[in-house]
Formats: structure tokens, C-alpha cells, sequence
């Protein structure tokens, strides 16, 4: 699916999950307090690999405001469908919101519970989980987190 088609998903449905520590070189951090109103298409929405691979593929992020590497933002996370993650934590809290597919976070050993679009999460930093796009098509969540985001393989 292309990026313009993810991002009307995201539209459409409000807009979260995963990056890691990427390096979003080329991708618009818009800051998180603009001085004017922003209105930002779905081709300037730059995705690049985030560095967290898992059998299905790896995980792209879309900056939408604020940069995932320093500290608060918004940003658009796209995981190939089968995706799931390797048991980790983040070192601060997030929101995320399924914009499209099915996704589930739950913590170690929990039976995955569907998250279809719509759906949102709550994720504590420091604590054990696994992140999963459970739908036959690849899924995007929008998240958002007041500081930097990072994924910790668990130990």
C-alpha cells in the first residue's frame, strides 16, 4: 500500500507503536508548538526504516510533528502485517491509536488481544511488552509520547 493511501487511513480513522533508535535524517520534524497552522500531505510524510526487524519485515515511522529521537512528537508508525515484536520496553510512556489493520499490545505471556482500527493503547515505559499487527494486511498506528522514543529488548 502506498504512503498517500496509509496517511488517508490515518485521516480517516484519527491516528500510533514502534520505531527504535532510527535516524530520521531526511524526514520534516514540524515543532510541537507551531506558530501557524500546519496542514501536511500525505507525500510529505517521509517513512523510514525505524531499525526494528522482525520475521514479517521492519517497521517504518513517519514523523507527523515534534521528533521521536529528542523528545516529544506524534509520529506514524507502519508494521508489516505478521509483525511481532521481540519482548521490550520503553523508557517513557505512549499513546498509540490503530489507524489501520488489527494490532494488540499486551504484556509478556498475555493472550493477544485485537485491536482493530479505532482502538488505542496506553504503554507504560519500563514495563515488559509485545506489539503485534495480527491482520492479514499491514497495519498503522499513530502514537504519541512526551519524550524520545527507544525500544529495549528486554533482558
Amino acid at each position: 500500500m502506498s504512503h498517500h493511501n496509509r496517511f488517508l487511513a490515518a485521516v480517516a480513522a484519527l491516528a500510533i507503536g514502534i520505531a527504535g533508535y532510527a535516524v530520521a535524517q531526511d524526514a520534516p520534524a514540524h515543532p510541537v508548538h507551531e506558530t501557524n497552522s500546519v496542514s501536511v500531505t500525505a507525500q510529505d510524510i517521509k517513512f523510514f526504516k525505524a531499525g526494528v526487524k522482525a520475521a514479517a519485515g521492519e517497521l517504518e515511522a513517519g514523523p507527523a510533528y515534534g521528533n521521536l529521537q529528542t523528545g516529544h512528537h506524534g509520529t506514524f508508525i507502519h508494521m508489516p502485517a505478521g509483525f511481532v515484536s521481540a519482548v521490550h520496553t520503553h523508557t517513557e510512556d505512549y499513546y498509540a491509536v490503530v489507524v489501520k489493520g488489527v494490532g494488540a499490545n499486551d504484556p509478556v505471556g498475555a493472550k493477544p488481544k485485537p485491536l482493530p482500527n479505532g482502538s488505542y493503547w496506553f504503554q507504560r515505559g519500563e514495563e515488559d511488552h509485545v506489539t503485534r499487527c495480527l491482520s492479514k494486511t499491514d497495519c498503522l498506528f499513530f502514537i504519541v509520547q512526551p519524550g524520545k522514543f527507544d525500544y529495549v529488548p528486554a533482558k
